[in-house]
């Protein structure tokens, strides 16, 4: 009896490592602070995952960018060793050509479209190139579109960016496309603008409504005109290495909480652009929204002949862009 006793026990006890060492933990990198609507959606896609695998998959997320910054963090996701993540689209391009398609000003008409299209078959053909280089898209999230401010004068079309200084982010396409309408296109950091909007260094900037409130350029570029010109989206995904590690059951759970995370994230986003644009004009900024935006589209043309000249094999791709509704 006494040795059953002990025989049943060591069973047990050999179950219980087994199901221990089918335990997953996995790593997430995040870079936002905990109350973001990112954040937000990436803790409920894990608390999902973790209820519908009974707790065979769990997950900790690293907010606040503790695992390093965007750029290496993809790297690592790529490599495996960072679990999944949550990254803007942007700084992928330089491993993951179609991801640069994003980034190209104007390509999306508006958030509406861009949600239609990521969900569907230009999502689905960004998907395939992430695949092909380490990572698996789960969601598609909201970064929101990215406007001009400035302190001269409303922008309602190409010739009213002529002759402003605008601070941009580091790149040749943004910086192509202010030279595009005859502005003056100025890199730098992000931390200096208020300053430099404030004593003239610049006149105005480019972003999103809750960064135009949050750093507080409203206070010093009052004038915010609704051009939308960039509109890139983020992604939830996955480091293949960690993918295949999952059965094929889990997966498809993985991959349907990335999708529900992503419609909640958006929801979320829309509230706080909402509530950020209530600010800024409680604080004085003026808004106009852009009644046609075909002249800034067909201003870019030089900028999009240069991109698809030194990535002729993303012709097509961008051609179903420009081409949907």
């Amino acid at each position: 009896m006494k040795h059953f006793k002990t025989l049943a026990t060591g069973v047990a006890l050999a179950a219980t490592l087994a199901l221990a060492a089918d335990a997953k933990e996995l790593r997430g990198w995040n870079i936002h602070i905990e109350d973001y609507p990112v954040s937000i959606a990436m803790e409920s896609f894990a608390k999902e995952v973790a209820e519908r695998t009974n707790g065979d998959i769990t997950m900790k997320i690293f907010h606040n960018a503790v695992l390093g910054d965007q750029p290496d963090a993809i790297e690592q996701t790529r490599l495996g060793i960072i679990d999944f993540g949550e990254f803007n689209l942007g700084p992928m391009g330089q491993a993951i050509p179609e991801t640069n398609v994003v980034s190209l000003p104007f390509i999306f008409k508006s958030i509406p479209q861009m949600y239609r299209l990521m969900d569907g078959e230009v999502g689905d053909k960004i998907a395939e190139g992430m695949r092909a280089k380490g990572l698996v898209a789960l969601g598609w999230y909201d970064s929101g579109a990215r406007s001009f401010y400035n302190s001269v004068r409303p922008i309602n079309t190409p010739a009213d960016v002529a002759g402003l200084k605008v601070r941009v982010m580091n790149n040749d396409l943004f910086v192509g496309m202010v030279e595009a309408m005859e502005g003056n296109a100025t890199p730098m950091a992000f931390g200096e603008v208020f300053q430099s909007i404030k004593t003239g260094v610049v006149d105005g900037a480019e972003n999103n409504p809750p960064s135009y409130e949050s750093t507080n350029h409203f206070e010093v570029a009052v004038y915010y005109s609704l051009t939308e010109h960039l509109i890139i989206p983020e992604c939830l995904c996955m480091s293949t290495k960690a993918w295949d590690a999952l059965t094929p059951e889990q997966q498809e759970i993985v991959m349907d909480a990335g999708k529900k995370s992503a419609e909640l994230q958006r929801g979320l986003w829309q509230e706080r652009e909402k509530l950020s644009m209530d600010k800024v004009v409680a604080g004085g900024a003026q808004v106009n929204t852009i009644a046609d935006k075909a002249p800034f589209q067909a201003a870019m043309e030089p900028v999009y002949a240069k991109f698809m000249a030194a990535n002729p094999d993303l012709t097509d791709l961008i051609d179903l862009m420009r081409n949907s509704d």
